[in-house]
């Protein structure tokens, strides 16, 4: 049981993390034309791998872990890199239309694995 609500908060925090990139990549797209903007990009897999790491180096036994670790941290940052274009801008619409494309896929799979979950507890509850 335990295990299980690690995983579906995991769940919900990959959710949380795919809505705000959802966010963050129609607002560098809605900025393509604005001079000097300089885009955005969501840090979540980086955080949560590392936290993970640090993890197991400080826990000897994985039932030591507490229930309600931060599972990664969700952040916004800003791609400061120069541009290509005069104005300064640096938002690519292939890029952030490819960005928004594997997310549309992340979030799904993510939905997919919540729902499974939901009904594999209301199965065990039901009993059948």
């Amino acid at each position: 049981m335990y295990n299980s609500k690690i995983n579906y908060n995991l769940i919900k925090r990959a959710l949380d993390a795919s809505e705000l990139r959802k966010k963050v990549i129609s607002n560098n797209i809605a900025n393509i034309n604005t001079k000097g903007y300089k885009k955005s990009y969501v840090t979540f897999e980086e955080t949560l791998n590392k936290s993970i790491y640090e993890l197991e180096l400080k826990s000897t036994n994985e039932k030591h872990m507490q229930y309600g670790t931060n599972y990664g941290e969700i952040n916004v940052k800003k791609d400061k890199t120069s541009s290509m274009r005069l104005d300064g801008n640096n938002v690519d619409i292939d890029v952030e239309a490819t960005n928004e494309a594997a997310n549309t896929l992340m979030y799904n799979a993510l939905i997919s694995q919540a729902n499974n979950r939901l009904s594999t507890t209301k199965y065990i509850i039901n009993g059948r």
